[in-house]
């Protein structure tokens, strides 16, 4: 297992989904655009937070000096109710 990576148990819950959000990076204590999970580019650091809510602040979780403190959506929580 890779150091710093989300996990899950249960493949039939997790899709691949290819878009632009998970590609933007979200400054410290600016609010969640979608619920998910969101990782520090800087250390790896992962949180869960809702859309809506604010992403943690600078100096939130310990860095390496001159570490980037910026956000990642990298698992998006759908809220769509699902069929059956």
């Amino acid at each position: 297992m890779e150091k710093g990576m989300a996990l899950y148990q249960s493949a039939q819950f997790i899709d691949l989904w290819t878009d632009p959000e998970f590609d933007k990076i979200h400054p410290p204590r600016t609010v969640a655009p979608h619920s998910g999970i969101y990782r520090c580019v800087g250390c790896g650091v992962e949180i869960a937070v809702a859309e809506g809510h604010l992403l943690p602040p600078i100096h939130a979780h310990p860095h390496r000096l001159g570490t980037k403190e910026a956000w990642q959506m990298i698992v998006y929580a759908d809220h769509r109710q699902k069929p059956g």
